[in-house]
């Protein structure tokens, strides 16, 4: 455990909380010949498949997520690659949400095998949020046999930080008191939603931390990053208001990844549209929105920064919607692709509210 010294006014503790490797894991978990093995779970190559996420073993070899299969075979020839079984890992999330609700019911679950728990009124070990981390830590690693690592933090922003800060199995802490020396240092690429294209863009302008776009004014910021400069201000100040959500009521779902090399065209965005539909439909089911949808959408950030979006009414979700959207974007913006992103569009209730959908169904 690494602990960042400390401020001194009544802040709110958040863990954040995130399964190493997940699906990877569970798979290891399941069957012990893999163990020790570079693995890796996706699409077979022969189907233009693409990594949805590896062991370490893999990641050695430079193999990463959302990378073509056939690329990652190029790297290891010798990759064991399994199809996903999203009921085993659905299982396994199950069982880890039951152990973090033991310390605290406002949880906001981001995924199957990532979550923030707000911990800040929990009455276990005498509140103190670090021993709360170790505590689900130990128990995910003894009972499930996972591994987890978590970020405690004054906020969201800084515990996702946190929690990437000593994997894997890492729990490292930034106490309130130590949050602007921890910021000043801070790396512009660990800002939330900082790209390897933004990143590069910084640098250029001679931002490479977190202290250097202290000391530019939010016009200046605003005209070089757009809407983005607004974030950009409060995050490299450590500022971050958002509440941790245990009954989120939501508009629509997505999911999105930047890539680290530009993508050209429908056909070279194929392969990682479909593993962006199938995350896509994980989350669906796991809302229990299926039978909600009203709009589709398909998502692009150009590598001018441009972000473009092509949607259509839809009563269901389905992947031939997504390729056609696909193809009518590409269509339209000939640019390279630097983000892909797909989503869906919520219809509320019959019964005239909304429906939490990232509430766990279990």
């Amino acid at each position: 455990m690494t602990a960042i010294v400390p401020h001194s006014t009544p802040q709110r503790k958040i863990i954040h909380i995130d399964a190493d490797c997940f699906y990877a894991a569970v798979e290891m978990r399941d069957e012990p010949a893999y163990a020790g093995q570079p693995l890796a779970v996706g699409g077979q190559a022969d189907r233009r498949g693409v990594i949805a996420t590896c062991n370490y073993e893999a990641r050695a070899f430079g193999v990463r997520s959302a990378m073509a299969t056939r690329y990652a075979l190029r790297l290891c020839p010798h990759l064991i690659i399994v199809p996903p079984d999203f009921s085993r890992y659905k299982a396994a999330s199950q069982a880890m949400f039951t152990i973090y609700r033991e310390y605290t019911d406002c949880i906001e679950p981001l995924s199957l095998d990532e979550a923030y728990l707000d911990v800040t009124d929990s009455p276990h070990h005498q509140g103190s949020a670090t021993r709360i981390a170790a505590a689900i830590k130990t128990r995910v690693k003894e009972e499930l046999n996972l591994v987890v690592s978590a970020g405690v933090a004054p906020n969201k922003f800084l515990a996702k930080i946190a929690s990437d800060w000593d994997k894997p199995d890492g729990l490292f802490v930034i106490r309130p008191e130590a949050v602007e020396d921890f910021i000043a240092t801070l790396p512009v690429d660990k800002l939330f939603g900082v790209g390897p294209r933004t990143a590069e863009k910084m640098y250029q302008l001679g931002l490479k931390t977190c202290m250097d776009l202290r000391q530019k004014e939010l016009p200046f910021l605003r005209e070089q990053f757009g809407k983005m400069g607004t974030q950009l201000y409060q995050l490299c100040r450590g500022v971050d208001q958002r509440s941790v959500h245990s009954n989120r009521k939501r508009k629509s779902i997505s999911v999105e990844t930047t890539y680290l090399h530009d993508l050209n065209g429908f056909e070279q965005c194929l392969p990682y549209i479909d593993v962006l539909y199938d995350q896509l439909i994980e989350r669906v089911q796991n809302a229990q929105a299926t039978s909600f949808v009203q709009k589709v959408f398909v998502k692009l950030r150009l590598a001018n920064f441009r972000v473009r979006s092509v949607e259509q009414n839809a009563l269901n979700l389905n992947r031939e919607t997504i390729h056609s959207l696909l193809k009518a974007a590409c269509e339209r913006h000939h640019e390279p692709i630097r983000l892909l992103g797909v989503g869906i569009r919520l219809r509320e209730s019959n019964a005239g509210g909304q429906i939490d959908f990232l509430t766990p169904s279990f």
